[in-house]
Order: structure tokens, then C-alpha cells, then sequence
């Protein structure tokens, strides 16, 4: 796989020229225009609706939610006006539907997503009919679209359309007639040649580009363009598989060429349509690089705790003793203070490295291509019964339906596999949560810590590595002992699909054609309405309450997943475990700031709390004419670089109902986190100097509201024990909209404003 960190020309679909190059040949540079030239480019200006293709406004053709995230977006867009759903809305039940966490909570969400589609004109997808993306694959994407959906993994460019995933905010904004702002990304090209090798499956690939493009950000909030004449020997399921894994190498988007397999994909799939032909102009220009060639993608596995910690199989098998001493010692690193001894040598054994699970699920791993090629490796075998177990997840009921039909199903069950649900859950840790002490191998989207469901707080640790269903299938050949598919001699089928519309169209319900604005909501005694924020003033004192230092601060840390998502619909309860495996003090010390602000505005003189006290006066001292009364108390957290990850905007609304005002970051990992950050108007700060900062300390602004209209570096006070020292922090561009929620104190606030 080749990089290249400089522009490049793409004449005729066929030819590749260096920026230099091009100049030097032509005597010209024509980048500017050739932009124009991309498939990104082409189907944006058309979701444009301002009079700018460097600061775009964004309308989608069509929304999409889970049942992690809908219900806090509807209750957002209602109490900011919404009367109707403006555009096709999907909700999916494909999350909390197994967690048996709080009773009945999780299906009186699925009642209330129902009533939702039949008041507001929904699409009601109910439980294990089919996961989030395999849906909108199947039923919703077409060539040049654009869907918005409050999952992260929202990728549907094989399928000609450009997926976003985001949080919630955005949504409520799109189903009140507002826009998704964002200054136009760069386009990076990725150009695939050659073929894959007999083995070698699509989560091998993806797994090549994330370990080569995540470290250094290579294509951070950019859009992918897959391109070149590899992609035509490559099944419509492999793209898909493929494109879906582009979210963890941190890019914005993702849209593929599109050729006779993808008009033939949606041709089963009923909307033909939907098929136009997609591909660069003549000229077009991208400004980076990325060249695979599919002849040398070799069965890969990530080991923990990220996507990107890969290698390839073989080179594991064979330095495994070296590989895993590093591993081990970035475990000891991360979980060592909390007295958990685990390491991934301990299942080195004499003929090789084994490991406890395999899972194949979801949205990348659950496709019909690889649940068949699956099949063909375990066609005839017997997984053991030893401690080895697999379990395979198809990602929708009409995927199950053709295992079913064509025998493939009984080839994975013969051989001691279980076929589960069309369902999220061992994604997020929901779902077959290893041992403790564990090692599974899992064609899923993530392995961070603990996203797999086991709790290192309460001494528990379990571990996750992602490889292809292919390699998985080879693994469980040998019952447990780490193989890549390569290794073995079998020839898989070619198996040919056959969707059949009546699955969905017997559970489906489509509130577009029988929408009832009367209808009641139904809504369950955990659901509940937003809590009031305060609106921003501009006086300022913010309380550091949680300092991490982790290179790289997951939405689950800041937000765990698994069996909170039950409480998910209740804002205060969730609240409750805002980053309970990262700070278990975070929430104590939220809430005691929180109580000084909630007197503070019942009117009670907050410098009479000693510690606000004397840091007021210590402010004083410093020459400042401050006013307590007149102060806004909120808390903060620095952390190196929160947001990698999930969406889910619970990451930010959990802080600020907690009573958060900013975060504090050398730089933030992905734009949709800065994003839910301002939509739940919590300050994303930058600082240049994070040692100067400690847990605990205070920081003091003064004219914060005039500094965000000017979008101006802000000035302020830190505060210690025995000095008040004046330090800069930036917040980067925003747009009008964006000072203005943020002045306002969430979204909800900005749009009863207005």
C-alpha cells in the first residue's frame, strides 16, 4: 500500500499524474477545476444548498437511527418544534434488543419508535429484522445520495451513495429544514489494482488501509474515492464490507465507482432505478493519494486495543512471542494501576497461538458473501468442543433467509456454530461478552477496551482482535488455533443471491403512507425529556473535574456502551455512568460544581462555597473585578484527544447534563464529536499547553461571549492553589449558527430562540 502526501491527476479513468508532474507535462496547473472532476465533488454541489462550494450547506435524502440514539432525537426535535419528519427517516431496532438491563425499558423505546413513524411519517424496522446499514443498503441507497444517521459506521459508497455518520444533532437539525455545515473536505483517491488471492477476504483489506492511514490521521474528516480497475474484480458485498471500515481510519465519507455489479445489486434489491453510472470526469484531481494493490493483501488481524494495531497473520504466527510482549506492555500501561493481570501470551501454546471465540456480526462482517464463504470453510467440519465457540450474526432476515434456502446455514450449523440474531450487540458489548481474561476474534467494526462488554473497573478484562470471517472460519477449522484462511486448500462456491421484499414488507412499517398526526406517543416511564441548560454568559469559571492522558480518549470511555444503553432514553439516569470506566470520580466532582451553579441561580452567593471562594479571590488579587453572582459555574475535562469512535452523542449530552461548559483537548479526534460538543453547547477548547493544567484547578473568563461572535482566541485565567496565571486557548471555526447555539447553550435553546 502506497501513500502519497501530495496531489495527483486522474485522466481518463485510467492514468495517474503527480501534481509536479502534470505542471511540468502541461505547463499548467489545472487542480482547481479538476476538483470539480471528482464523484464527491459531483454529488455534493447537488446536496448543496448554499451559494458556496467552500463553506457547503448539506440537505440528505434520507435519515437513519438505532435504537441507542432515536429517541433522544426525537425528544431533541421536539422540544426545538419539529411537527413532522421532513425527509425519509429509518429507526432501527437493531441495538437494544437483546440487553435485558432495567426490564422493560429497551422495547418500550421499539413502542415508542413505532408510534414516532406512525405520527410523524417513520420507517419502523422492528427487532432482528435487520441491522442499520444492512438495511439502508438493501432499501434506501442509491447512485449520487446522501444519508445522514447517527451511527459512526454510516458507509453506503459502494452502493453510489455518500453515508455521514453523526450525532444526533444534526439529525434534529435536518428533520427541522436546517442544513449540515461543513467547509468543503479534500477528496483522497484510492486506487485499486490487481486481485485478491483465494483467502483473502474484504475485512483483510480494510484492515490494510485503516492500519496504514489511522496513526498519523492521513485521511482525517476527508472523503474517500475508490477508483481504478481493482474494484471491478471485487463482489458488490466486499465493497460494502470494504467501505464500511472506512469510518476507522477517521475520514468524513466514502463513495465508490459504480459499475454492472452495482446496477445488478440493485436490481435484486427491487430499485433499479436507483442505478446512473458513477465515475471521475476526464480530468479530476484528489488531493492525496492511496494505491492498494489486492496481490499483496495477505489475511490480517488487529490486535488490541484499536483497528489499526495490525499485522499480518502469518508474520503473528511466526514473531508472536515479540508481538504480544508489546502488546502486554500496553495493557500493563493502561490497566495496570487497576490491579488486572492480563496477557495475550498466556494463550501461546505449543502448536500456536489460540484463541477462546470467533464471532462474525453486523453491518462489515454479517454481508451474504461472507457468511457463505464461511459456510464453504466450515462445510464438513467440527469446531470442537473444547473452549473454542463461534456464533455468526447475518445482517439482515432476508441475508438468514438465503443461508436458509441455499444450504449454507446448515453447513455453519453442522459444524457447531450458532446462527444468532440480525443484531448489533457484539459490536458494543452487548452480546457474547467473552470470560474474563478471554481472547475473541471477530469480524465486527471495533476492539477497543472493553467494548466487547467485560468491565475493567470491577477487575474484569477481556480482549478483541478483528480478522475476516474467512480467517475466522480457518480458526475454528483448527478449534481455536490462530490460522489464516490462506493455509487452507478449500474452494469456495459462488453462490448467487435471491432478495426476497416480503420480509420486510410484512413487518415493515412505513409511516409515510399512513401517517397520523394525532396519533399519541407512547412513552415509557424511563423516557424522559431533556433537562434545561443554561445559556452562556460571559463570565466563566470552569472546574477541571477528570484529567486523562491517554494518547486517544474513546466515545465509550467517555460514554460506555453495553448495558447502559438501556438508560438511554433517560438522560439524567444515563448521565450516571459518564465515564465510569475511564474516572469513576468524574460524576461526583460534576455534580458538586453543578450544585454550586443550580444555588447560584436560585440566587445564592457562590463564593460563599470555600473553594469558589477563594478562588474568587485569588482573581481579585490578580486585579481582576470580578462578580460571582454574575458567573456562570460550569465543569470540564482535558483529555489528549477525545471522540475516536462511536456517534452517539450521549458522549457529549452526558456531560452537559451533568453541567459541563467545555472540554479541553490538544485536538479532537473526529469533527462529529466537536460537533455534538457544540450542539450541546459545551466549549471545545484547544490548548497548546496542556502541562500547564491540572485535575482541579479553575479557569476564569471574562467577555466569552463577545470572543465567540468575533471567533477570537480566548483569553483566560488559570487558576491554582498559589497563582493565577493568564493562558490562551482557541476553539477553531465556527460557523454563525454554531456561535450562536453555543451562546444559547444547546441546540434545543438555539432553536426555541428562533
Amino acid at each position: 500500500m502506497q501513500l502519497f502526501n501530495e496531489g495527483f491527476y486522474y485522466l481518463n479513468d485510467s492514468e495517474l499524474i503527480s501534481g509536479k508532474e502534470y505542471e511540468a507535462r502541461f505547463n499548467r496547473n489545472d487542480s482547481d477545476k479538476a476538483r470539480e472532476g471528482t464523484i464527491a465533488y459531483g454529488i455534493l454541489k447537488s446536496h448543496n444548498k448554499s451559494d458556496s462550494m467552500k463553506d457547503l450547506s448539506l440537505r440528505f435524502d434520507s435519515l437513519a437511527s438505532h435504537d441507542i440514539t432515536y429517541v433522544g432525537i426525537i425528544q431533541t426535535a421536539r422540544a426545538s418544534g419539529m411537527t413532522e419528519f421532513n425527509m425519509p427517516y429509518v429507526l432501527t431496532n437493531c441495538h437494544n434488543s437483546l440487553c435485558a438491563v432495567g426490564g422493560t425499558i429497551n422495547e418500550d423505546d421499539h413502542k415508542f419508535a413505532l408510534s414516532a413513524a406512525r405520527k410523524y411519517g417513520g420507517i419502523y424496522v422492528p427487532p432482528m429484522l435487520s441491522v442499520i446499514h444492512s438495511f439502508n443498503r438493501e432499501m434506501m441507497a442509491g447512485c449520487g445520495k446522501m444519508i445522514l444517521a447517527s451511527d459512526s459506521h454510516t458507509r453506503y459508497g459502494a452502493v453510489g451513495t455518500m453515508g455521514v455518520g453523526e450525532g444526533g444533532g444534526e439529525l434534529a437539525k435536518q428533520l427541522l429544514g436546517k442544513t449540515y455545515d461543513i467547509q468543503m473536505p479534500e477528496i483522497v483517491g484510492i486506487y485499486l489494482k490487481g486481485s485478491l488471492k483465494k483467502g483473502v477476504g474484504p475485512h483483510d483489506v480494510a484492515l490494510s488501509l485503516v492500519g496504514s492511514t489511522y496513526p498519523d490521521g492521513f485521511v482525517k474528516n476527508r472523503v474517500l474515492e475508490f477508483i481504478g480497475p481493482g474494484i471491478h474484480g471485487l463482489s458488490m458485498e466486499y465493497r460494502n464490507a470494504i467501505d464500511v471500515m472506512t469510518t476507522e481510519t477517521t475520514c468524513l465519507s466514502s463513495i465508490w465507482v459504480t459499475d454492472d455489479k452495482t446496477r445488478e445489486y440493485l436490481r435484486i434489491h427491487g430499485r433499479e432505478d436507483e442505478y446512473k453510472a458513477l465515475s471521475p470526469e476526464s480530468l479530476a484531481y484528489y488531493d492525496r493519494l492511496i494505491v492498494i494493490d489486492l496481490d499483496d493483501i495477505r489475511p490480517m488481524i488487529a490486535l488490541p486495543f484499536h483497528p489499526s494495531n495490525v499485522y499480518e497473520i502469518e508474520d503473528f504466527n511466526e514473531n508472536m512471542d515479540s508481538i504480544l510482549k508489546k502488546t502486554d506492555d500496553q495493557i500493563f500501561e493502561q490497566f495496570g494501576s487497576r490491579n488486572i493481570t492480563y496477557s495475550l501470551r498466556s494463550k501461546i501454546r505449543e502448536d500456536g497461538f489460540h484463541v477462546d471465540q470467533g464471532i462474525v456480526a453486523g453491518c462489515s462482517g454479517g454481508n451474504f458473501d461472507s457468511l457463505t464463504g464461511l459456510a464453504d470453510i466450515l462445510d464438513g467440519e467440527n469446531i470442537g468442543n473444547g473452549s473454542f465457540s463461534l456464533s455468526v450474526y447475518p445482517g439482515s432476515q432476508p441475508i438468514l433467509m438465503e443461508l436458509l434456502r441455499n444450504g449454507c446455514a446448515e453447513k455453519i450449523i453442522s459444524s457447531g456454530a450458532v446462527i444468532r440474531e440480525c443484531f448489533c450487540g457484539p459490536c458494543f458489548g452487548a452480546g457474547d461478552t467473552p470470560a474474563n481474561g478471554e481472547f475473541s476474534i471477530r469480524h465486527t467494526t471495533r476492539n477497543f477496551p472493553n467494548r466487547e462488554g467485560s468491565k475493567p473497573g470491577e477487575g474484569q478484562l477481556a480482549g478483541v482482535a478483528l480478522m475476516d470471517a474467512f480467517s475466522i472460519g480457518a480458526t475454528a477449522v483448527n478449534k481455536g488455533r490462530l490460522t489464516p484462511a490462506t493455509a487452507l486448500s478449500k474452494e469456495a462456491e459462488a453462490y448467487s443471491y435471491h432478495f426476497d421484499p416480503s420480509i420486510y414488507e410484512k413487518r415493515l412499517f412505513d409511516g409515510r403512507k399512513i401517517k397520523d398526526k394525532d396519533a399519541p406517543l407512547v412513552m415509557g416511564p424511563n423516557i424522559k425529556d431533556w433537562p434545561d441548560m443554561p445559556s452562556l454568559s460571559d463570565r466563566l469559571l470552569l472546574r477541571v473535574v477528570s484529567y486523562i492522558t491517554d494518547e486517544v480518549t474513546t466515545t465509550d470511555e467517555l460514554i460506555p456502551s453495553g448495558e447502559t444503553s438501556s438508560f438511554r432514553s433517560n438522560p439524567i439516569r444515563l448521565s450516571e455512568f459518564a465515564l465510569s470506566r475511564k474516572d469513576p470520580d468524574y460524576v461526583p466532582k460534576a455534580k458538586e460544581i453543578q450544585a454550586i451553579e443550580t444555588s447560584r441561580r436560585d440566587g445564592a452567593d457562590p463564593s460563599q462555597d470555600p473553594v469558589i471562594g477563594r478562588v474568587f479571590e485569588q482573581l481579585k488579587g490578580y486585579g481582576l473585578d470580578v462578580s460571582p453572582k454574575d458567573t456562570l459555574i460550569e465543569s470540564t475535562i482535558y483529555a489528549n484527544k477525545p471522540g475516536d469512535g462511536s456517534a452517539r452523542e450521549q458522549a457529549a449530552s452526558c456531560q452537559r447534563v451533568l453541567g459541563a461548559g467545555a472540554n479541553l483537548a490538544k485536538e479532537y479526534a473526529t469533527k462529529r464529536y466537536r460537533s455534538n460538543l457544540i450542539n450541546w453547547g459545551i466549549l471545545p477548547f484547544i490548548t497548546d499547553d496542556p502541562s500547564a493544567i491540572s485535575n482541579g484547578d479553575h479557569i476564569y473568563f471574562e467577555g466569552l461571549v463577545s470572543a465567540i461572535e468575533r471567533n477570537e482566541d480566548f483569553k483566560a485565567y488559570l487558576v491554582k492553589d498559589d497563582s493565577v496565571k493568564e493562558i490562551t486557548l482557541t476553539i477553531g471555526s465556527l460557523t454563525e449558527d454554531e456561535k450562536q447555539i453555543l451562546k444559547d447553550g444547546c441546540l434545543i435553546n438555539y432553536y426555541k430562540e428562533v
